[in-house]
């Protein structure tokens, strides 16, 4: 979700600031790097994050809404003063994972919720899965249910029901992870259509705080059989664990006659096996691994679109150019 509204703002003609605390040694800031290579969009590391935004605005200087013109569109904006706008300066920031972040203020606030996992016993930590109470969404401006595409009809209707019990006037948007592409793990330029792998052999191997998507989505693309091996979330692969998948593959190879294909995630919500330990994985050979990349989309649910989200994330940038205070 930070990816897509950063890609959706950079295009936009406003250079994004992503502040992330950059757990396991900072995997999730490099696939963003990747991904939005080209784009006018920088990735601020570190648990200070207040601090580390500090250090960009003072590198890059920042656009003051108060200073700017609107286009037609509310979007096309560029410094009263000057040529043209300068891509350096920055716009908008995304905090990734900052509810509590209790100290900074912000002007729009997204919860993505896993309609996997929901809110699973209902119970705050240690008891429970929550950080905060449920009555906690009505800070919220935007809830997202996450991987709606695996839940059922019915479960949908009744987790919409209970978000607007808390929330009566709460957007709430559907998304979805889809799968793109393949690229080996020896060459991230690599593209391996889904289709190549129909009918194969396969095994999931993750590193993820909920693998169930994860795996939901490579039987989807319609892999003949799939097994899964599941590591604790942010995982450092050491050379013990490469040894355990060798003999999961070997068990595979013998069952099934053919030889398996190893499938680990690229992560746009939480971490990243591949980027965390990128060779680790080439020690599996002669058995091929690939990376499977997916990206964010918002699924039509009555009013709530992408087009939807996107005139959402419009009316917030069109109320700070006029003045209008959020917070």
């Amino acid at each position: 979700m930070a990816e897509f509204i950063a890609r959706f703002l950079a295009d936009s003609g406003i250079s994004p600031l992503i502040l992330t605390r950059g757990y396991a040694g900072g995997d999730e800031a490099r696939m963003l790097h990747r991904h939005l290579l080209g784009r006018p969009v920088k990735i601020g590391v570190g648990a200070k994050r207040a601090a580390v935004a500090a250090r960009f605005f003072e590198r890059y200087g920042y656009v003051d809404p108060s200073s700017m013109i609107k286009g037609s569109d509310g979007l096309c904006i560029e410094p009263k003063v000057g040529g043209h706008l300068s891509s350096e300066k920055i716009g908008a920031v995304i905090l990734d994972d900052g509810m509590q972040h209790w100290s900074l203020q912000r002007d729009l606030e997204i919860v993505m919720v896993n309609g996997l996992i929901l809110w699973g016993n209902c119970h705050l930590i240690p008891r429970g899965p929550l950080r905060e109470p449920l009555n906690a969404l009505r800070r919220a401006d935007v809830v997202v249910l996450h991987h709606a595409d695996l839940v059922s009809e019915q479960n949908l209707k009744d987790i919409d029901l209970m978000l607007q019990q808390v929330n009566k006037s709460l957007p709430i948007f559907f998304t979805k992870m889809d799968p793109c592409y393949f690229f080996d793990v020896g060459n991230v330029n690599s593209r391996k259509p889904l289709r190549d792998l129909s009918n194969s052999i396969v095994l999931c191997v993750s590193a993820i705080g909920s693998s169930n998507a994860f795996v939901k989505g490579v039987e989807k693309i319609g892999a003949f059989y799939v097994d899964r091996l599941e590591f604790s979330d942010h995982h450092i692969f050491q050379a013990k664990d490469t040894e355990m998948i060798r003999r999961r593959l070997r068990e595979l190879e013998d069952t099934f006659g053919h030889k398996p294909v190893v499938i680990v995630t690229e992560k746009i919500s939480c971490c990243q096996d591949y980027d965390r330990d990128p060779e680790i994985f080439k020690h599996l050979d002669p058995y091929e691994v690939l990376a499977l990349c997916s990206e964010l989309k918002i699924i039509p649910h009555r009013e709530c679109t992408e087009d939807g989200f996107k005139k959402l994330l419009k009316g917030d940038l069109k109320d700070e150019l006029q003045g209008t205070d959020r917070n």
